[in-house]
């Protein structure tokens, strides 16, 4: 018997006589009846105090605002997935890297990498939380929290007012991002540190018609 083994069966046998408990009461809410303008003006509201870029546009307008935000960027680190006529408006000096499967980027490149587009799975709205669950259009965990730039598409068909209304269109065996605003930490005096485990800017273009 292994290790794993032993301590397995010491816990079987500890749980062996316990009394099965009560179900665990589950009265919070699991459902909203906000209407979708509802659900866009509270999600930018959260966005806006966490210190997010946030503009409510057209699928049309991505590359336009796209092109925009990352005016100033050198290179910009894409997964296989994305659509990539969103990247079509951009300065034809700034680099484009496709991060994928057998192409994957060091870490060093993407800490060389100026920003990342990705698209996202589910945002909620009442804590101003996206979440990314690594599905093509997302990438791998790394491209969205080594550069230091994040662009991140979130279409507003995705966009649900209650953490419980988001969870079953998660799938737990997926790595799941969960972002709220710029990466920032306070330290023991609440001095805001911004880009110490992720992006420094975050910038959201919500998109009507994805």
């Amino acid at each position: 018997m292994s290790a794993k083994d032993e301590i397995l069966s010491r816990i079987r046998t500890a749980l062996a006589d316990t009394p099965v408990t009560e179900e665990v009461p589950r009265e919070y809410r699991t459902t909203s009846a906000m209407n979708e303008e509802q659900l866009i003006e509270l999600l930018v509201d959260r966005l806006v105090d966490y210190k997010a870029g946030v503009e409510v546009i057209d699928a049309a307008q991505i590359p336009e605002f796209v092109a925009a935000k990352l005016k100033d960027a050198s290179s910009v680190v894409y997964p296989q997935g994305l659509d990539t006529h969103w990247l079509s408006a951009l300065d034809k000096d700034v680099e484009q890297r496709l991060d994928a499967p057998g192409a994957r980027l060091s870490v060093a490149e993407l800490d060389a990498t100026s920003a990342v587009v990705t698209s996202s799975a589910v945002s909620v709205a009442e804590s101003g939380t996206i979440i990314l669950d690594g599905q093509p259009d997302q990438g791998r965990r790394a491209i969205s929290l080594v550069p230091d730039h994040h662009v991140c598409i979130v279409p507003i068909s995705t966009i649900v007012q209650l953490l419980p209304e988001a969870m079953p269109r998660l799938s737990i065996t997926r790595p799941l991002t969960w972002i709220s605003g710029p990466s920032a930490t306070s330290d023991i005096e609440l001095e805001r540190v911004e880009g110490v485990h992720g992006p420094r800017t975050l910038d959201v273009l919500m998109v009507r018609g994805l």
